[in-house]
């Protein structure tokens, strides 16, 4: 079962995908929707792995801890460990909320979508 809150994500992202012509958005609608079962888990190592310096990353999934972030990004997802909260603003990271991403990048335009 679908929480409200997931719910109501969706639709504003399906919103936010046609109000500016951004098929990124309705893409993460639509993972938002699977069941938790289906979502992707990545640890920072990964991460730090296909980031560079001041990216801005959106992930469908869970954030785990496991590893180190060797630069800063800007990271949004649907779940994030409390270790890789702490290790991402340590090393100089912003997390950030669907919506204010949104706000930043109408468009989509330099997120980096992983998954």
């Amino acid at each position: 079962m679908t929480s409200q809150v997931v719910i109501q994500m969706a639709k504003d992202l399906k919103k936010a995908s046609l109000k500016n012509n951004a098929p990124i958005w309705a893409k993460l609608a639509q993972y938002a929707l699977k069941p938790s079962v289906a979502r992707r888990k990545i640890n920072l190592y990964k991460i730090g792995q296909l980031t560079k310096d001041n990216d801005t990353i959106v992930f469908p999934g869970k954030i785990l801890g496991t590893g180190s972030l060797p630069h800063k990004i800007t990271i949004s997802s649907f779940s994030i460990s409390e270790s890789a909260a702490d290790k991402i603003t340590k090393s100089g990271g912003k997390l950030i909320s669907f919506s204010d991403l949104i706000a930043k990048n109408p468009t989509g335009k330099g997120v980096v979508f992983l998954g």
